[in-house]
């Protein structure tokens, strides 16, 4: 007897090595017979280690001997080899030692930080955010990490929101080439690869919408306007092979996306046909009780499953109510076993069967961590992200022979500043490796070029006191350098804001330092659109520097040095105050439009404000200049099965190499339902050397065409379109019109 205990234990635990000629398919389903419906519930169950919460943290302190038993399927927040070796090893000692999935918010880095995805988005290049996002996956996936949660690939409208930036800004058809970009970044050439980390796409569906900006909040909308707006970015990261979801927190027209069965088996794992697997946001099944929806947390976890959500983050739901469930017959083991196949599925698939500590190798952790070409990158990449929104009289850039600059404001010498919220905070990495402002400028300007510092204010505070000495190191300079902003926790989770102003007193002491007369540059760093009317009229050059990453002081100094010309564009529309959100370029029309800013008389319009944004989306200014000529169209009527191939010229017309991204933005004239003033259906970013000329290519198609009309049928209507090429959404070149024939 004893005999054949110990035989079938060496079967359970070398349950790997027998199995590898089968497929991953036959490997769950051989493991899943084996496990008892409590370890089922154990992998639908997700705990934070106990540093770098982001959310209220489950107090217990049990986790170690849970994970022994098969209690716990992923934590997360556990960073580094060492720890994720040690909680790997806690696993090996469960019955059928099934190992954890380790999951980690890497939003814009992992040690080497990039700029925020907002920023980054403003780059417009897709493959400089696929690398960054392939920089973050290599270094976090030698720490130990399995997979990240995200990208976030919520479309918002509205930048009191402070998630805004971790997004893609406000635009359907830009954010899913993001969202398609980072995944493939993230995820590399296939799962399993050490270099590679599981992506999420996070949150399902339309967060980005919370009423009020505020986060959490509730969401409601038409069912025409989640498929057409909010649910396509979602769609292009299974196309993409995303490997997990996340759920929001919010409710969708008064159910709770965790618990939304429209969302997740009829939209996602039905119409979809998605494999991977959902995990909650943080405690958001618990949640459903706050939100009035679930009696207790029992109905929560029923209400949840059910629904399709897979894995439960930190709210303890599943672990202490399914198995009740399930013996009460209310939850049927057929559904545990779809959530636990999925999990399972991706733990072979990236080889933790195999060896549960591949991706806790020491020696290609510090080698990683410590890779100058992802400096380089990080560099690069922080300064396609710059948006020059004015220049007047070409202060920039800056001559390298300037006798005296004064670097004024609370932004110029912090480090952890740059790198913004959602970074990664790692124990045992000092910040000596950041690049602050100051430092960028000292290795860029030569020996002769004196530097005066003064900070002038806080960011967010009354007090006025250093304005004396700002304004007397302002005027023995030659020119002077302003960097003001959001300090790095006034934009993320958590951090909406009714008021998004310059906070504290900084447009003050802008305003008397411009008063000394002296060149004025204002560097603006945010993780959002701040509203700044008075600096954007009165000063000569603003640089919207947002937040950077670990190379921000560089890469500023690159870009108001000329070493690198500024690319980038608005990803999201700029309000002149708050009272014009949400605002977003691709606006319904509406049957009394305004035809002018003065005009304000039974029109849709402000009596007070105009309609205008401050700045629009797609905007950005260069160092040089650009022209648009020649738009051709291969043809002026087309049938659906037919395509248009359209050709513009753009030309360099300044003295310097620059690049240009070219808008390409449709109108369809007249719809069944009604239809945009303008949609963005194609973007190229060109690079072109003083006075050269390129002929960019683009095709329109029955799916640029197409929208979802009353019924939310896919269609492509008959009738006259619009053709417009532009510098930005406001800034269209060129114009041409064509029909879609039956």
């Amino acid at each position: 007897m004893n005999k054949h205990i110990i035989t079938l234990s060496f079967l359970i635990t070398s349950f790997v090595v027998f199995s590898q000629h089968k497929t991953i398919d036959q490997k769950v389903d051989e493991l899943l017979s084996q496990m008892t419906l409590e370890e089922k519930v154990g992998q639908l169950n997700q705990y934070t280690g106990d540093w770098t919460a982001t959310g209220p943290i489950t107090i217990n302190p049990n986790k170690q001997e849970e994970i022994k038993k098969g209690q716990i399927g992923s934590m997360l927040n556990i960073l580094g080899t060492k720890y994720t070796r040690q909680y790997q090893e806690l696993a090996m000692q469960s019955r059928l030692k099934i190992p954890l999935l380790f999951g980690q918010d890497v939003v814009h880095g992992y040690k080497t930080t990039f700029p925020i995805p907002l920023a980054e988005a403003a780059s417009w290049d897709l493959e400089a955010m696929e690398l960054s996002a392939r920089i973050a996956a290599i270094e976090a996936s030698a720490s130990g990490i399995h997979w990240t949660f995200a990208p976030m690939v919520d479309i918002s409208r509205d930048p009191r929101w402070g998630r805004v930036m971790e997004g893609a800004g406000e635009d359907t058809y830009l954010g899913s080439q993001i969202a398609y970009a980072r995944v493939k970044g993230f995820q590399g050439e296939k799962l399993g690869n050490v270099n590679s980390v599981m992506a999420t796409a996070k949150h399902f569906v339309a967060y980005g919408a919370a009423v009020g900006g505020r986060d959490y909040n509730s969401v409601d909308m038409s069912e025409r306007m989640l498929w057409e707006t909010y649910l396509p970015p979602f769609k292009a990261t299974i196309d993409a092979g995303v490997a997990t979801f996340m759920n929001s927190f919010n409710d969708l027209n008064g159910i709770p996306a965790t618990g939304n069965a429209y969302l997740q088996r009829e939209i996602l794992k039905g119409k979809w046909n998605y494999s991977g697997f959902v995990v909650s946001d943080w405690g958001s099944i618990g949640e459903m009780v706050n939100h009035g929806y679930a009696e207790n947390s029992k109905e929560a976890a029923f209400l949840a499953l059910t629904a399709g959500s897979d894995m439960d983050m930190e709210s303890s739901s599943y672990i202490k109510n399914l198995v009740v469930l399930v013996k009460e017959n209310r939850v049927p083991v057929s559904l545990i076993d779809d959530a636990v196949r999925r999990i399972l599925h991706k733990k072979f698939e990236l080889g933790l069967f195999d060896d549960p500590y591949k991706f806790s190798n020491p020696a290609r952790e510090k080698e990683a961590l410590n890779n100058p070409e992802h400096t380089k990158a990080a560099r690069e990449i922080a300064a396609k992200s710059i948006v020059l929104l004015k220049n007047e009289n070409k202060i920039l850039p800056l001559s390298k022979n300037i006798k005296t600059i004064a670097f004024i404001g609370p932004m110029v010498k912090p480090l952890r500043a740059n790198h913004g919220f959602w970074a990664v905070e790692l124990k045992e990495i000092d910040s000596t490796y950041i690049v602050s402002q100051w430092k960028g400028l000292v290795n860029k300007v030569g020996k002769n070029t004196k530097l005066l510092y003064a900070k002038g204010s806080d960011i967010n505070s009354q007090n006025k006191e250093g304005f004396a000495e700002a304004v007397s190191i302002a005027n023995q300079a030659d020119v002077v350098i302003m960097s003001v902003g959001e300090s790095w926790n006034m934009s993320g989770e958590a951090k909406s804001r009714s008021n998004i102003h310059l906070p504290g007193v900084q447009e003050e002491l802008i305003k008397v330092i411009q008063a000394t007369g002296k060149p004025l540059v204002v560097l603006i760093n945010a993780g959002r659109p701040l509203v700044f009317d008075w600096t954007a009229d009165h000063t000569p050059a603003i640089l919207y520097t947002w937040w950077l990453g670990s190379e921000s002081g560089n890469a500023i100094a690159d870009v108001l040095f000329g070493d690198y010309n500024p690319s980038g564009k608005l990803p999201m529309t700029f309000p002149r105050n708050e009272g014009q959100i949400p605002i977003y370029y691709n606006y319904f029309n509406t049957g009394r439009p305004a035809q002018n800013e003065t005009a304000t008389n039974y029109v849709s319009a402000y009596i007070d404000l105009k309609n205008s944004p401050k700045f629009p989306f797609g905007y950005g200014l260069s160092y040089t200049t650009f022209q648009y000529s020649d738009l051709k169209l291969s043809s002026q009527k087309i049938n659906s099965s037919e395509k248009i191939e359209v050709t513009v010229n753009i030309t360099n017309t300044g003295k310097i190499f620059g690049e240009e991204v070219v808008q390409l933005y449709l109108r369809d004239k007249v719809g069944s339902v009604v239809r945009p003033v303008k949609e963005l259906k194609d973007f190229q970013k060109v690079k072109l050397r003083a006075g050269e000329t390129k002929t960019l290519n683009f095709t329109i198609d029955k799916e640029k065409l197409s929208f979802f009309n009353d019924k939310l049928e896919w269609v492509a209507e008959p009738g006259d379109f619009e053709v417009m090429i532009g510098a930005s959404s406001a800034d269209i070149r060129l114009r041409s019109d064509f029909e879609l024939i039956k």
